[in-house]
């Protein structure tokens, strides 16, 4: 197997908020991908002394240990043991119950021999590609389905949106979610690669156009996760003063990718 990760922060000088690792057991049958994309809080506090990047490592680090040591566990389990050992640690003076409490998306892809099981919550993106070149994307698209006019400040997202009925769903601190998670199973025959992606590095597709899924595998593949990465950025900044495709958003995310070729 080869990898290929990447991961920048939006800016030099400001911390990473999203985490990728890539598990191989002693064993050497199977392994497991995970990636999160750690939700930047607003100003305003978050009823949380520990930080974004912080709880993904935390996280990410959990969701990693259980998904090769339980491999008895479905991925919505594994993913509620994690949630609940990161609660856990920072419940003694924190306010989990904060709405901005520290949270994040979830990716996660664990393979052995006979089959590839896959979760998603929130937008992140992980694509499935077989051996025949056809690409397939998963993903929690409950973010996207939301009337754009709802979406109009943070403040509203917080407190109607976020972890809510009617809205989608993130890792925060209640190990509940992780049945609101988009779950399967596909056989690991025909399967060639998995490459994950947070929606720092999605914009490739989803805001600029630059492509289908099926053309963001062969970029990578053909020229490397920092490849995408780069071509991002350098669409980012041509749009900086234009705003054409980025509108209001931030004009510069997070960008992580992670390339398995099984």
């Amino acid at each position: 197997m080869r990898t290929d990760l990447v991961s920048e922060p939006s800016e030099l000088g400001f911390p990473n908020e999203d985490f990728v690792s890539v598990g191989l057991p002693a064993s050497g049958l199977g392994g497991a991908l995970v990636m999160l994309d750690g939700v930047t809080p607003p100003r305003g506090g978050t009823g949380c002394v520990h930080s974004v990047p912080w709880f993904t490592a935390r996280l990410g680090g959990a969701l990693t240990e259980l998904s090769l040591s339980r491999r008895d566990l479905p991925l919505t389990e594994v993913l509620a043991g994690a949630i609940g050992r990161t609660a856990a640690a920072h419940a003694d003076g924190c306010d989990l119950s904060h709405p901005r409490t520290p949270q994040a998306t979830v990716v996660v892809a664990r393979w052995d021999a006979e089959t590839v099981e896959h979760l998603a919550l929130a937008d992140s993106v992980l694509l499935i590609e077989r051996d025949g070149g056809e690409v397939t994307a998963h993903t929690d698209d409950r973010l996207a389905r939301i009337p754009r006019e709802r979406l109009r400040s943070a403040a509203v997202v917080d407190v109607t949106l976020r972890n809510k009925e009617g809205g989608f769903w993130t890792a925060a601190a209640d190990p509940r979610v992780a049945g609101r998670a988009v779950t399967g199973v596909v056989p690991r025959r025909g399967v060639r690669s998995l490459t994950a992606l947070t929606d720092g590095a999605t914009r490739w597709v989803e805001v600029f156009g630059r492509g289908g899924w099926a053309d963001v595998v062969t970029l990578v593949r053909e020229r490397g996760a920092a490849a995408l990465v780069a071509e991002v950025r350098a669409l980012e900044a041509a749009d900086a003063t234009a705003r054409a495709f980025l509108g209001p958003s931030k004009t510069h995310d997070d960008a992580t990718v992670a390339h398995l070729h099984l």
